[in-house]
């Protein structure tokens, strides 16, 4: 969904700045087996593993500082490492185990902003398209405002309100599917709901015109023409040119009587 390297980058930045100490020459194979090191053989490895590209190789290693050195500064460090190469493994749910890990226990840190932004980014990976369940969806968005919320100026922050735009777009895509669904089935009064849903919650996304018209459609169907009438103006104000408006007024025309329609 995007750019691997260009997230990568943005990933990157903030947390390997440490010097790494020395190479060595201990091979690691399948699950990291219990073998003391010292910190900054396992940080070196670790590292070496993310610069050849084995992020789960590197993700385990990271976890290995962790567990061999819990107080040391490389330990801290760690955490945030092992969550991004979870996250460039595609290993999404240990990458936000790892960064909540690291919330909890630094909340305060400089690189909370970035932790929150791996969790937000590692839900929005994870999106379905819209004719499957959103709760990963809601996920993503929840995370992403929770970042905007607490730190509004990072360099984090654009980024995640872009994602946000593209996340209200595709909740607001799910809605019109059910409510497309619901019309289909002549359950006129379900489908209202998921329409006026859009409209309410997700006014500025590009499905906005064509839940207004199907709620003209819906609306006449149950019954309630003035609600129509108003769902067709509002169309009218804000979407003259659209298609989306040509039909909603086409469908006044024959629903309503010629006293009752509004004025072209």
């Amino acid at each position: 969904m995007v750019n691997k390297t260009r997230i990568a980058a943005l990933l990157l930045l903030p947390v390997i700045l440490l010097p790494v100490a020395g190479c060595a020459g201990n091979k690691v194979k399948g699950d990291t087996a219990y073998v003391a090191r010292d910190v900054n053989t396992l940080y070196s490895l670790a590292k070496q593993r993310v610069d050849r590209g084995d992020y789960e190789e590197a993700a385990k290693l990271f976890d290995e500082v962790e567990r061999q050195h819990p107080y040391s500064v490389w330990a801290r460090r760690a955490q945030l490492m092992s969550a991004f190469s979870y996250y460039m493994a595609q290993q999404y749910p240990d990458a936000v185990s790892s960064a909540q890990r690291f919330l909890t226990i630094h909340p305060g840190n400089k690189d909370a902003a970035y932790a929150n932004y791996l969790i937000a980014m590692s839900y929005y990976q994870q999106i379905e398209d819209v004719t499957r369940d959103q709760k990963i969806t809601q996920q993503a968005s929840d995370s992403f405002n929770e970042l905007i919320r607490r730190y509004p100026q990072s360099r984090y922050a654009s980024d995640a309100r872009l994602k946000l735009d593209l996340i209200n777009d595709h909740l607001a895509g799910k809605e019109m599917e059910v409510g497309r669904f619901y019309q289909r089935s002549g359950n006129w009064l379900a489908a209202a709901t998921r329409f006026r849903t859009v409209v309410d919650k997700y006014q500025t996304t590009t499905h906005t015109p064509e839940a207004l018209e199907r709620l003209v459609e819906t609306y006449l169907n149950l019954g309630l023409p003035q609600e129509a009438q108003k769902a067709a103006a509002v169309l009218g104000a804000n979407y003259p040119g659209s298609k989306w408006y040509k039909r909603s007024y086409d469908l006044i025309q024959r629903h309503l009587p010629a006293a009752a329609q509004p004025s072209s």
